[in-house]
């Protein structure tokens, strides 16, 4: 199979990698600043959908098909059609294509990693402060992943979406804190 990498040189490949995941992290920003998990969701189908283009350009070809899987899943996800056995097959899909494909030996193994933890979040968790910080966690595997395949953009990225994501939970959660007090406030009043 030949990708961009044995096209052009390793250099522009990077160059334009860098470029296309800066769209992609643009996605990935977007999705944990709202508090709406369907649009939260959608925002996370079109990062997936970029980095599997973005992928090729690092050569990353586990990199590509995770991606791929993901934005299916995420999908599936987001017009309520994800199942226990649904969850179960993306499972099983993820770990047996990913490794399959996997050139990046032990680099190759975090989007493996990445993606089965992100599953089982996707079907346990329906709350979006539980959404926001799944979304978090697996920012933190995709930052050491980016570095390690020289994708620098996607790194700053997330590095920066876990700060935006982290603060974005704090205030999620302080805003419904302060409205159940408020709530409580008003009972005792009532």
């Amino acid at each position: 199979m030949t990708t961009p990498v044995d096209i052009m040189s390793l250099p522009m490949n990077i160059i334009i990698g860098n470029a296309i995941s800066l769209i992609a992290g643009l996605f990935i920003i977007a999705s944990l600043i709202v508090n709406d998990d369907k649009r939260a969701y959608k925002y996370q189908i079109y990062n997936a959908a970029v980095l599997v283009i973005a992928s090729f350009f690092f050569d990353s070809i586990v990199g590509a098909v995770i991606m791929a899987i993901a934005t299916i899943r995420l999908t599936m996800f987001y017009k309520d059609k994800f199942t226990i056995r649904w969850a179960i097959f993306f499972l099983i899909l993820s770990t047996g294509v990913g490794f399959a494909v996997n050139t990046l030996g032990l680099i190759g193994l975090i989007p493996i990693v990445a993606v089965i933890q992100i599953t089982i979040c996707n079907y346990a968790f329906k709350d979006i402060r539980w959404i926001k910080l799944s979304f978090i966690v697996n920012e933190a595997f995709y930052i050491f992943y980016f570095l390690l395949i020289s994708d620098y953009v996607s790194t700053l990225i997330q590095m920066l979406t876990v700060v935006i994501g982290s603060v974005s939970y704090v205030k999620l959660v302080s805003d419904r804190n302060a409205l159940a007090a408020l709530q409580e406030a008003s009972r005792e009043g009532a």
